[in-house]
């Protein structure tokens, strides 16, 4: 049995899995409508919407399977995301990459396979996948249906990134922040790594917006999100709270190591604000506090104590 291999952005697509915030979610009926359809148009017993985790795949819709996840280091569908073509295997039995594979010689006994795969912002999540038990042919006319459906599927899971990102920085907002800070900060502390939040809120935005306008204001907030993306590690989180502010989740990271990033962050925006091709600085008050698990219960508790803290450094700019 050949084991899928690792996409080279992994970290990314991972990343990109998790903000969707629909791992171990309930089933839903416009993932399950369509399932339901793909079984019926191509005749299988075995059709499912299948997003590929860390070590396993999970199945968001399922139609003539009992199972809701296989590992996978088993899985067909993680030879399915490493390429943007539809993953055909015709005959398993055949097939030196699957014959011993446990998923054909035990249940489900998959004999033949198609999985399209569901892109979002070019990260291949997981697929649309056809199981039937016996081995088939597949033409041009059905990947050009299997594709079809697969689209109707990335709408939904686009509608969904939407309900969890903010629309004029494309970061997350506030309620992607909450779900993916706070498994962070439970991973933390099961591992008993740091974390460390940074609450940022931009200067003189009021006084930008009043005075040059909101085009103005959204070229800022756009220039300041696009340096947060550029400029931290792919396990960190940071998203757009509302208005002017923003935070910044720093993973496996001390208040003392935080403190020496945001100073390089700083001088970053430095040459940012040099080279910039917009009418006025972006220039920020932060606030930074690391997670104590005693003092902050909650990511919202963690997030009061950042605000605060920026605050306090907003406060001594004016005086």
């Amino acid at each position: 049995m050949k084991q899928p291999g690792i996409p080279s952005n992994e970290r990314g697509r991972l990343k990109k899995l998790k903000s969707l915030n629909i791992l171990d979610t309930l089933p839903e009926e416009r993932f399950d409508r369509l399932t339901r359809m793909a079984k019926r148009m191509f005749n299988v017993p075995i059709a499912l919407v299948s997003l590929v985790d860390e070590n396993r795949q999970w199945f968001k819709s399922c139609v003539g399977i009992e199972a809701s996840e296989t590992p996978r280091e088993v899985s067909f569908c993680g030879h399915a995301i490493l390429d943007d073509q539809v993953f055909i295997v015709p005959d398993t039995s055949v097939d030196p990459r699957f014959l011993d594979n446990p998923l054909v010689l035990n249940e489900p006994n998959i004999q033949f396979y198609a999985g399209c795969p569901l892109t979002i912002d070019g990260y291949r999540l997981g697929t649309l996948c056809l199981i039937d038990h016996e081995p088939r042919s597949f033409n041009d006319e059905d990947i050009a249906a299997l594709k079809d459906l697969s689209a109707t599927i990335e709408q939904e899971l686009f509608a969904m990134q939407l309900a969890t990102h903010d629309d004029l920085t494309g970061l997350l907002n506030r309620r992607g922040f909450l779900s993916l800070a706070q498994n962070s900060l439970n991973l933390s502390l099961r591992k008993e790594f740091p974390a460390t939040l940074v609450y940022f809120d931009l200067d003189k935005f009021k006084f930008i917006n009043d005075n040059f306008g909101h085009a103005v204001g959204d070229k800022i907030l756009i220039s300041f999100a696009t340096l947060l993306n550029n400029s931290f590690r792919e396990t960190d989180i940071f998203a757009r709270l509302g208005g002017d502010e923003f935070v910044l989740l720093l993973t496996n990271t001390s208040l003392a190591q935080a403190q020496k990033v945001i100073d390089k962050f700083s001088h970053s925006l430095e040459l940012y604000n040099q080279e910039k091709q917009i009418e006025h600085d972006v220039l920020f008050s932060s606030g930074i506090v690391e997670y104590n698990s005693k003092l902050h219960p909650s990511i919202e508790k963690l997030i009061s104590d950042g605000d605060k803290a920026m605050y306090k450094c907003k406060s001594v700019k004016k005086t």
